[in-house]
């Protein structure tokens, strides 16, 4: 029960969907990190569901595209894009390391979270309309159905980073499900649903998208890796917030440019 008391806590904490609420014990946090991908199950099968009915009703690929540019944020409540923002304004500081940690702390808005907000929503509504553009032939469409999983993959390796990446904090969300964590079953399970997600991604979407998607991810994970621990000392939840939009925004290019330029 403790597995499923997990689910309940990773779905109620990460989305807006709504569940039975349950007490936080030391059993019940251990496998939370293990069901966090399906908060990302959950947001590419609403994204490609939405596609599909566009599809369908041929309506028009820039409605159709910033309309499910807003799916992933619904569904997470924009707990994962406050981290995104928050980070934007505390390495737009250019502050010691002490200054960042204090910036991520501070419930206020900076100008440099504006100026992100609106740079980042804006380049991924781009891709996201010419990822459903594209996806009328074929060839896109394998590559819109590779994006519905990146929800997925990135909140496993967003897992895998709690589980294993030093902590900048002594307290905050991210040391609560790091410390909680039955780290080496989190490590083995997470890196079971990369292998499944990339796999998958193969199958239905082919060799080429679980590549772009496998690299690119990769390249960011690593990224995220090095401005945490070298600019905040570990990671926090809003840097954990901060690599999983970045994952999210990367692939979508890498994606949509392979099903522009490799595809079509």
């Amino acid at each position: 029960m403790n597995g499923f008391y997990g689910l309940l806590i990773a779905v109620s904490m990460y989305s807006k969907i709504p569940v039975p609420r349950v007490e936080w014990t030391g059993p019940r946090l251990r496998y939370v990190m293990c069901w966090f991908p399906m908060v990302g199950v959950i947001c590419g099968l609403v994204l490609w569901l939405w596609f599909s009915l566009a599809w369908h009703l041929e309506i028009h690929p820039v409605c159709a595209g910033m309309a499910g540019s807003c799916i992933p944020l619904f569904i997470s409540g924009g707990i994962h894009m406050d981290g995104f923002l928050d980070t934007v304004d505390a390495r737009s500081s250019y502050g010691d390391r002490e200054k960042k940690l204090e910036i991520l702390k501070d419930p206020h808005t900076g100008a440099f979270a504006i100026i992100g907000a609106v740079v980042y929503m804006v380049f991924y509504c781009a891709c996201m309309i010419q990822l459903f553009y594209d996806g009328m032939e074929p060839g896109g469409r394998r590559m819109a159905a590779a994006f519905c999983l990146v929800f997925a993959l990135e909140r496993a390796f967003s897992g895998l980073s709690v589980a294993i990446f030093p902590c900048a904090k002594s307290s905050g969300l991210a040391r609560t499900f790091s410390d909680g964590a039955q780290k080496k079953t989190v490590v083995w399970v997470l890196a079971v649903w990369i292998f499944v997600l990339v796999m998958g991604m193969g199958a239905i979407s082919g060799f080429l998208a679980a590549a772009l998607t496998l690299i690119t991810g990769g390249v960011i994970f690593l990224y995220y890796r090095h401005v945490s621990e070298k600019e905040f000392g570990g990671i926090t939840g809003d840097l954990a917030g901060w690599f999983l939009q970045l994952f999210e925004a990367a692939v979508l290019a890498a994606l949509t440019a392979g099903a522009r330029y490799l595809l079509l």
